[in-house]
Parts: C-alpha cells; structure tokens; sequence
C-alpha cells in the first residue's frame, strides 16, 4: 500500500503543479496560491465538521502548523527561482528536495532499505532528475537562484517529513491538513497583502468576472494539493519512509507528460530518458516492497 499512496502522491502533486504552472500564466502566483488554498480549507472543514475529526486535537497538530508555515514560504522561494532562472535547474533541484529530507528522516529513524529499494531509490533520483531536463551548457546561474531553489527543495522536504507526523489515524489527518491549509492562507494572505501595497495587483486584468471564471481550477489545484500531502501521510504510515519518499518525488514526471498531452510539448531526449529512469525506479522500489 505504501507504494500505491506514494504514486497516487506523485500524480496528484504532478497534476496540481501542471494546473498551478497554466493558472500562473493568467494571474498573480500568490493569487493562485491563496486562492486555491482558501478553497481547499472549505472543503476540509466540512470534512471535518462531517467526520468528527476535531476530536483528534492534540500535541501533534504543531507539525501540521508547522508544514502550513513552511509550506507558503517554500513556494514562494520557488516561484522566485523560477523568475530569476532556467526551468531546466530549478525544478529537478527543487524536487530532490521531497526526497532527500524525508528520505534522511528515514534513515535517521533506523529504516535500511534492501539492496533492491536502494537501487531503485538511485534510478528513481537519477529519473526526477533527468525528467526536468537539466540543462548542462548555456549561462551560469545566479547565486540568488541557487539560494532560493534549495531553500524551497529543504522547505518542500520539510513539508512532507512534518505532515507524516502530524497524525496517526485518517479522521485526524483530515483535522491535520486543514490546520495546515489554514496556516497556508494566513502566510500566503499576508504576502499577497504586502505585495498589493507594492503596487501588485492581486486580480488578473478581468477582474473578478476573471478570477471567478478560474474558481474551478482553482479548486482543482487546492484540493489535488491536499490529496497529495494526505496520500503521503498514509503512505509514510504504512511503510519505509524511504519508499514513500522516492516514489512520491516523482511528480515532475506527471507534470512533463501533462504538458505533452495536453499543450503538445515535445519532451526532449534527455527528459524521455528520465521519465522512462523514474519508471523503471519505482518498479524496483514496488517490487522489494513486495518482497520484504
């Protein structure tokens, strides 16, 4: 099951950030990511309301405050990055993130994957890696991206160690992913609030005609992002953290061939190589699951 949660992760997060990247196209990100995230706090909180899940309130919902105060800041590095430099640097780097700090918390707990996950584990990161097309020529890049694109990689990381610990049964991981998308709003609300008086405007040039004709994929964005954070937790609940690690960090993946089949994007070589590493990768991690 933990390989199961791990890539319907994978394709939850992959499709959040495709419908993120074209929303983006069309209005402010912070706009994009306040919005979304309000949306997906209504929908947890009848959830919530519906299952009893405030019942679970306790100590452990301080990770869950902690992911939704890292989780804004993080993504906000990281559509910095993307600003300042090449797609082809920051999004690779940026997804090793959700690998290597949930994969350290792993080992650090004492989990030692076998000889096949390990494998695995090193395809599947080679795969993310290759997927979002590297570039190995061309200018240098900035000091400032590199700073802020690793800064998102460990805050993304930080985001899926945190909400894994943030409960231990389904109706207080419904409580856990609310209290952090309303952590989310609350950081995500005052940024656009700052930027607004710098002069950004938060509404897309057709007002609010504009951004209500947007709700629904906006909506789609917000809850497919809660989706993948709870998909995660239940699949670093039931087994290696290291698996859940790898095989959810292979959103980009998705992303990629999203963009393929629906904005005809042509992949290149180097990425058709990645994406086929990432498969191969988490065909060996499923399989010395199945064997343990």
């Amino acid at each position: 099951m933990t390989a199961v949660f791990a890539l319907a992760t994978s394709l939850l997060w992959g499709l959040a950030d495709f419908g993120g990247g074209l929303l983006t196209r069309r209005l402010q990100a912070l706009t994009v990511v306040v919005v979304s995230q309000v949306l997906a706090a209504v929908v947890l909180g009848a959830v919530v309301l519906a299952t009893g899940g405030w019942r679970e309130a306790g100590p452990q919902l301080w990770f869950a405050v902690g992911a939704g105060v890292v989780g804004p800041a993080a993504m906000l590095c990281f559509y910095r990055a993307l600003a300042l430099g090449p797609m082809g640097v920051v999004s690779p780097l940026a997804a090793l993130g959700t690998v290597l700090v949930p994969l350290g918390v792993g080992i650090v707990a004492g989990e030692r994957p076998g000889l096949l996950q390990a494998t695995g584990m090193v395809v599947a990161v080679i795969g993310v890696v290759l997927a979002g097309g590297p570039r190995v020529s061309g200018a240098s890049v900035a000091r400032q991206t590199l700073v802020l694109t690793l800064v998102s990689a460990l805050g993304f990381g930080a985001v899926m160690a945190l909400i894994s610990e943030a409960s231990t049964t389904v109706t207080g991981l419904f409580l856990a992913l609310f209290v952090q998308r309303v952590c989310n709003v609350a950081v995500g609300g005052a940024a656009l609030y700052a930027s607004v008086r710098r002069g950004t405007p938060a509404l897309p040039e057709g007002g609010l005609p504009a951004l209500r004709s947007a709700l629904p994929a906006l909506g789609f964005v917000g809850i497919a992002d809660v989706a993948a954070n709870g998909t995660y937790a239940l699949a670093a609940q039931n087994g290696p953290v290291t698996m859940a690690a790898v095989l959810a960090s292979l959103y980009p993946v998705v992303t990629s061939l999203a963009a393929l089949g629906i904005l005809k994007e042509r992949l290149r070589a180097i990425q058709t190589a990645g994406a086929s590493l990432a498969l191969v990768g988490s065909v060996l991690l499923a399989s010395g699951a199945s064997g343990n």
